[in-house]
């Protein structure tokens, strides 16, 4: 499958390191308001397995890398299920938080002030989504 400039995407499946490098590209091409900065630490809990994932946005960019980051600002942890439900749009992290699907934690106060920014990541990643597996 071709994607604009002949290059050949790559379908990801949801939570492997290809996927998180096709968020990372996704992200490379943002262009958020300079002022943004925020991090965000994604946990993703599958049976014994584990998968964590950072997204920094700061700068006007956004960068996603595997692992851990302990000066993330907030973070979400959440079962697999959740966590897809979420990445494809069918349940919104807020229903998911109410729900007790999708635990927060951190400065929530700036969770709240990064709202904006953290909705149009939506829009960010949306051609790794339309490539990812499921």
């Amino acid at each position: 499958m071709a994607t604009g400039g002949g290059s050949v995407a790559v379908v990801a499946q949801f939570l492997t390191d290809a996927w998180i490098e096709s968020l990372d590209v996704a992200g490379a091409a943002a262009d958020l308001a300079p002022e943004l900065d925020v991090i965000v630490q994604q946990v993703v809990i599958d049976g014994d397995l584990e998968v964590a994932y950072v997204v920094r946005v700061g700068e006007g960019r956004v960068r996603v890398t595997s692992g851990r980051d302990d000066a993330a600002h907030v973070s979400f942890t959440q079962d697999r299920a959740t966590a897809a439900a979420i990445a494809r749009g069918e349940v919104a992290a807020q229903v998911a938080f109410m729900d007790g699907r999708l635990r927060v934690g951190g400065d929530l106060r700036g969770l709240l002030r990064h709202a904006t920014a953290l909705a149009a990541l939506d829009d960010v990643f949306a051609p790794a989504r339309a490539e990812t597996t499921w």
